[in-house]
């Protein structure tokens, strides 16, 4: 069983929105930090966004102002919104979570494609 399952990828033409979603089915999800990353066509994996287990978030530079990381632990749901997006953002998404300064556990990713 898939510990993390990603949703909400698509094909989406630039400057849309689109917002992914990552449905965990693990105990105390509130309590680890939770990550988005995403790999380009012919590109390394890189990170997007953070947020802790209280809330804080943090993003990659090129990401700030237009993406948006939140989370329900109620709902045990990692979500990312997604805005402006441009063809650079094209990638599969993935969520993962952080386990100390390890990232252990990643779901299998969510394809985004930014195009018109």
């Amino acid at each position: 069983q898939a510990l993390f399952v990603e949703s909400g990828g698509g094909l989406v033409q630039p400057g849309g929105s689109l917002q992914l979603s990552c449905a965990a089915s693990l105990d105390r999800f509130s309590t680890y930090a939770m990550a988005w990353y995403r790999q380009g066509p012919g590109k390394e994996r890189e990170w997007v966004a953070t947020i802790s287990r209280d809330g804080g978030t943090f993003y990659k530079s090129t990401v700030k102002g237009r993406f948006t990381i939140s989370r329900d632990n109620a709902k045990n749901t990692l979500y990312l919104q997604m805005s402006s997006l441009n063809t650079e953002d094209t990638a599969i998404y993935y969520c993962a979570r952080w386990h100390g300064w390890v990232l252990d556990y990643w779901g299998k990713g969510t394809q985004v494609t930014v195009s018109s």
